[in-house]
């Protein structure tokens, strides 16, 4: 996707509906999970922008009065719902707030409760001793689509769903490889998911691992990737290829001469490095 297409597609997102998401992806011609990735992470970097605001003293008294004030029989199970889309925070963010602020009050010396015990509770709000927040949380989580346990869940098995899709077309395929357990069981820390074997080359470059990325690649996410994982796999084991199975942007796809290739599916057409050491004979 071109750079120029993805900054349309961001302006085409603000303030729009998950509703309306679809028609978006439609008009665009890229897949809903394509649209929710590049709405995902876009939304996450502006709640990293605005936490610091969010989480102030005086944000928090604020947010906790305008619950306290709004909760009544006929508005249950939509009030912090409605407080986030007005400050403008994610529903499970917000949720999170007003819990860690009710265990506190609820505590003998107001202390901060621990955040084990916030995400105990955050997984299971049947567990929140007051059931009207208890109610209100559950639906903070379940109307969240960027953040909380339910989308972490979710993206986790996306995540474990491409990774088998990976897995499958090197096996039908016919390409060896090492899983990301087997390397680390030999001592690995930072592995690719699968290491082949044999490299196979993709276009006339050597690929010798491939990462499986459920997600789409814009510039922050990748530079990140690159830093953390990307270079360490090119230091241990060579060159290899990143596959963003919802796609990338175009220009970011400048590191394929240096060792790390970028595609959106595995190739169609690649050739063994056994077969190039026939040939050549």
């Amino acid at each position: 996707m071109k750079l120029a297409i993805y900054k349309e597609i961001l302006k085409r997102l603000q303030g729009r509906e998950r509703e309306e998401f679809s028609g978006i992806a439609q008009h665009y011609r890229v897949s809903l999970h394509t649209l929710m990735s590049i709405y995902s992470q876009d939304y996450q970097k502006k709640m990293k922008k605005t936490h610091q605001r969010h989480h102030s003293v005086e944000a928090v008294d604020d947010y906790f009065q305008r619950y306290e004030e709004r909760i009544a029989p006929e508005t249950m199970g939509t009030v912090l719902l409605r407080i986030a889309k007005e400050v403008d925070l994610a529903p499970s963010l917000l949720a999170k707030i007003i819990l860690e602020h009710h265990l506190a009050l609820q505590s003998a010396e107001s202390e901060a409760p621990a955040r084990s015990y916030v995400n105990q509770l955050l997984k299971d709000p049947c567990q929140i001793p007051d059931p009207v927040l208890a109610n209100e949380v559950q639906q903070c989580i379940l109307n969240d689509c960027v953040y909380g346990p339910v989308v972490d869940s979710i993206r986790h098995s996306v995540g474990f769903e491409y990774e088998n899709k990976l897995k499958r077309i090197l096996e039908d395929k016919g390409i060896a490889f090492i899983g990301e357990d087997v390397m680390r069981a030999k001592g690995y820390d930072k592995t690719p998911d699968f290491k082949l074997e044999v490299p196979i080359a993709v276009d006339g470059r050597v690929v010798n691992w491939v990462e499986s990325k459920a997600s789409f690649g814009d510039e922050l996410s990748h530079r990140t990737y690159l830093r953390d994982q990307f270079w360490s796999y090119w230091n241990r084991f060579g060159p290899g290829m990143v596959i963003y199975w919802f796609g990338f942007i175009d220009e970011l796809d400048v590191n394929a001469d240096k060792g790390i290739v970028l595609m959106d599916h595995f190739p169609d057409s690649f050739t063994t490095l056994q077969a190039l050491s026939d040939r050549d004979r």
